[in-house]
């Protein structure tokens, strides 16, 4: 028996009654896709620049903050301030030895590194976790903020 009589026969077969019930036979569902008016991007782009307009001080050091985004909840008041601010009020409240670093650890929190070679930025130890921003209270203005640069409703 040849290649073309096994297929032809393979694709002439009647089809068994489980197979209406395969996922690659059973009919597609339309996509629930609402998309934006232009009335809802108008609003949403109005909000953003107000958003953006309002002026909002670092209270370590008083100047305005340009960036929102790359900005941190101060640990008592929860007001945005400025990352190296940050940086600058942990550098001196911790006591970091020569071979010692403070460095972002992500989602609010510092870590006090140490290199044995610091040159050699790949390998490093954590020496302490510093928890800066409560996981549990993210403020108001940063929610605010997600809502509305989010692409996802």
């Amino acid at each position: 028996m040849g290649r073309r009589d096994r297929n032809n026969r393979r694709n002439n077969r009647q089809k068994s009654p489980w197979a209406a019930s395969r996922p690659e036979n059973k009919p597609r569902q339309k996509p629930r896709f609402n998309p934006e008016t232009p009335a809802d991007i108008a609003a949403r782009e109005s909000a953003i620049r107000d958003f953006k307009a309002r002026e909002v001080i670092c209270p370590a050091c008083g100047n305005p903050i340009e960036d929102l985004s790359s900005a941190i909840a101060d640990k008592n008041s929860g007001q945005p301030m400025h990352f190296d601010c940050v940086l600058k009020k942990l550098s001196e409240t911790e006591s970091l030895s020569a071979k010692q670093n403070i460095a972002y650890i992500g989602q609010g929190r510092f870590a006090v590194i140490s290199r044995e070679n610091p040159s050699d930025a790949k390998h490093f130890k954590i020496e302490k976790i510093i928890e800066w921003e409560d996981k549990n209270n993210p403020g108001a203005w940063r929610s605010e903020m997600a809502e509305l640069y989010s692409k996802v409703k």
